[in-house]
């Protein structure tokens, strides 16, 4: 590739010789390889494209790397601990909810704390990481409550397995 645009740059008369031809091509090989090499720390810039990167995160971060856990947990805890910080508010908790349950969580307060899941039925993935991360972030007097949407047998009572599968969760009641 590099080959190419070196080449474009010399005359005719040089770039057609047999000694500058694989000048030419050894130099962009090299310079391929620096393009790739740059193209992959650009992808380190962000958390949701980083892979080795994500070391650099969680050592600024405080986190402890631990390389058996897969990259997009990883990512969760890194973007729950950076997006924790600053004034608590209803915002904050919903932001770091939102790095751990993939969206979709409403977050209300009297007095306490409800964070309610809306797009999971059930308790979501990472429920653990998740209180861990809130409980880092919020005061220790304020209690939190966690609300989980399920399916009820009255809603699917009379629906065959054809039915079921044709319908989307979202409709049953709870659902958001």
């Amino acid at each position: 590739m590099y080959k190419d645009i070196l080449k474009s740059y010399l005359p005719s008369l040089l770039s057609d010789t047999k000694t500058f031809d694989e000048l030419l091509n050894a130099e962009g090989i090299e310079f391929d390889k620096v393009h790739v090499n740059i193209n992959d720390i650009k992808l380190q810039l962000n958390i949701d494209t980083a892979t080795w990167g994500l070391d650099i995160y969680e050592k600024d971060l405080g986190i402890i790397t631990d390389h058996t856990k897969n990259l997009d947990y990883r990512r969760s805890v890194i973007k729950s601990k950076s997006r924790g910080s600053g004034k608590l508010n209803a915002t904050m908790i919903k932001l770091v909810c939102d790095s751990f349950s993939n969206g979709n969580v409403q977050v209300t307060f009297d007095g306490i704390i409800h964070v309610k899941f809306t797009s999971v039925k059930g308790i979501p993935p990472n429920m653990n990481d998740l209180r861990d991360a809130v409980n880092e972030i919020k005061p220790a007097y304020l209690l939190l409550d966690y609300l989980y949407a399920y399916l009820l047998i009255k809603d699917v009572q009379g629906m065959t397995i054809g039915q079921l599968q044709q319908t989307k969760l979202d409709q049953f009641a709870g659902g958001e």
